[in-house]
């Protein structure tokens, strides 16, 4: 049996190439999540106004990798202090957010949250939303593993 898990970090292309990497993660899919309008497209979700977060959703297989593996990864592919950014991508739909599916996520993601904190690796607040997970809005077709279809997956992160 597999589980959800969505993670906002930024561009969602490399944040889906990095998932993709682990072992235990079934698939993934590139879209947008966390808006107010229904069904929104990359011009729309870019233009900042639809209030979607770009997002990688991973199903994964719980008995080959944990939930807190994946949000160890989450917080490794981005700068998690960085608000409504990640590097040149500026605009609340590059934020940083985990997207939880069920209470023991949410604990999770929390608890992972406050040791990250704790243990003063960032020099800035994180500055990382953990909210229920709503609609996910698949992305259009030529960003799924995008990275793999226009470099053969050879990019490295």
């Amino acid at each position: 049996m597999t589980e959800k898990a969505t993670f906002a970090a930024g561009c969602f292309w490399g944040v889906e190439a990095a998932f993709r990497r682990l072992d235990g993660v079934v698939a993934t899919a590139v879209g947008y999540t966390g808006g107010h309008t229904a069904n929104p497209g990359y011009k729309e979700v870019c233009s900042d106004t639809t209030g979607h977060a770009e997002a990688v959703q991973v199903e994964y297989d719980p008995a080959r990798i944990s939930y807190e593996d994946l949000l160890n990864l989450f917080w490794q592919v981005h700068d998690p202090t960085q608000l409504n950014r990640q590097g040149p991508d500026m605009g609340s739909q590059y934020r940083s957010a985990i997207f939880f599916h069920d209470d023991a996520q949410e604990q999770a993601a929390r608890a992972s949250k406050d040791a990250l904190e704790a243990a003063g690796r960032f020099p800035r607040p994180i500055v990382t939303e953990i909210l229920p997970a709503p609609d996910f809005w698949m992305a259009e077709d030529y960003h799924q593993q995008y990275f793999e279809k226009q470099m053969g997956g050879r990019r490295r992160l």
